[in-house]
């Protein structure tokens, strides 16, 4: 009997039920990305990039792989900088930032184009793809954090909460329109981009160069002239995320969901209450939560295990819409999941809400370690059951591919390779790969 059966038959749940995977059967991935970098730049290089992974190598395994690059440099983080102030921090660690992003990003875009190339494309890898991408928010707002040497600070809760958001909202709107769509400037690309160029510079010149302000720099002085008095660096990279966040994406994602539920004959006023509202009452939770002066987090220093907790349960939440959209369900209770952290926003400020202090700040420490523990095996059981519903209901495994699967793929690509009168680069030797 698998891991799964025995959770199932322990738990006594039917999930995924087989009702939502017969939906499967519906599945069709549609995406639209109007980025000019992606289609002029990029594109070229992922076609390149691609051709270097052989073809026994699964596409979720490329994407579980680029994640692990992620989270060797959050380890970087927890090592030498759980303070996000970079004193003393070795400065190559910003380059291992910059290359690991860059390795993940193209790692989850290459993992689409290995699917197609040995005919392993299904709805599980746009799961698979999109929860890992779900975990990788908070990861990646760590590092930017840690790279702009915010400290615990309002910036930090500020960056943190926009970046999770940012991509809640693109998940909500693929579920009401059936499309992931990134515009002409989107954060997967120019956002990624940029933040490896944030990474680059902090490793060259410095975190302690992200905190000078602008108007004493001459080749800067046109744009520090026109901001706040005192401005740094840190501090207009923050701000300008969340300008373009409010500016450039929520109105797309809120006209698109307007519109798809207009479509649809959807009740506009529910659609927002079941999507919009638990995020808005998470982000707002977590920064009175954060930044209360009855918590331990900012002023204790524990904002790394507060970012890993609720980054475990942001996790969470996004990989529920995405199995929602793709079984065709009910958007999912959000309010449901997020309700302890709605709980601890209370608690810690139980002084101020009715003058009576409920809990002591060990405690607070030592709910905060439950939560992550209890989001951590929750999120854990849900995978686990989730991708062995769709491999059982879809006949394939996560992580590999069948050895015979792999031989017909280069059969398929030697033939292709002889029509073309080109010599075939794919070795006709048996392949060595073993499924497990």
């Amino acid at each position: 009997m698998s891991t799964a059966s025995k959770l199932r038959q322990w738990l006594d749940i039917d999930f995924p039920s087989q009702e939502r995977l017969e939906n499967l059967r519906y599945y069709k991935y549609a995406a639209v990305d109007k980025s000019y970098v992606s289609k002029y730049i990029l594109r070229h290089y992922w076609n390149w990039a691609v051709e270097l992974f052989p073809l026994w190598i699964a596409p979720n395994l490329i994407t579980l792989i680029g994640l692990f690059f992620m989270l060797f440099n959050v380890g970087l983080v927890f090592i030498y900088d759980t303070s996000f102030t970079g004193v003393d921090t070795p400065s190559w660690i910003y380059l291992s930032f910059a290359i690991g992003l860059w390795l993940y990003s193209t790692f989850d875009n290459v993992d689409g184009k290995q699917a197609r190339r040995t005919g392993t494309s299904s709805s599980l890898g746009e799961a698979f793809d999109h929860g890992c991408d779900a975990l990788n928010t908070t990861y990646v707002a760590v590092l930017q954090i840690a790279a702009l040497g915010l400290g615990h600070s309002t910036l930090t809760l500020v960056l943190f909460i926009t970046t999770m958001v940012g991509f809640y909202l693109s998940t909500a709107e693929e579920y009401y329109t059936g499309v992931l769509y990134l515009g002409v400037v989107n954060g997967p690309t120019e956002g990624i981009v940029l933040t490896c160029m944030a990474f680059l510079w902090s490793w060259y010149y410095g975190v302690s160069s992200w905190h000078v302000p602008l108007d004493t720099v001459p080749s800067l002085s046109w744009l520090g002239n026109s901001l706040p008095a005192g401005t740094t660096g840190a501090e207009f990279f923050v701000w300008s995320t969340f300008f373009f966040f409010v500016v450039t994406h929520c109105t797309v994602v809120f006209h698109s969901m307007y519109t798809a539920c207009r479509k649809k004959g959807l009740d506009i006023g529910e659609a927002a209450s079941q999507s919009i509202l638990p995020m808005a009452v998470f982000a707002a939770a977590q920064y009175y939560w954060a930044m209360s002066s009855h918590s331990i987090i900012m002023t204790d220093g524990h904002f790394f295990l507060f970012a890993l907790a609720n980054g475990t349960l942001f996790g969470l939440m996004a990989s529920s819409i995405i199995l929602a959209h793709l079984t065709r369900a009910p958007f999912p209770n959000l309010l449901v999941i997020v309700a302890p952290v709605i709980i601890m926003a209370v608690l810690v400020n139980s002084p101020a809400i009715i003058g009576i202090k409920l809990i002591s700040a060990r405690f607070e420490l030592v709910l905060l370690w439950t939560e992550l523990a209890a989001y951590v095996v929750i999120y854990g059981i849900w995978i686990i059951l989730v991708i062995d519903g769709f491999c059982r209901y879809l006949g394939i495994m996560c992580l590999t591919i069948p050895k015979t699967k792999t031989m017909a793929t280069q059969q398929d690509a030697r033939l292709d390779a002889e029509e073309q009168g080109v010599p075939s680069t794919t070795s006709s030797e048996p392949s060595q790969y073993r499924t497990f």
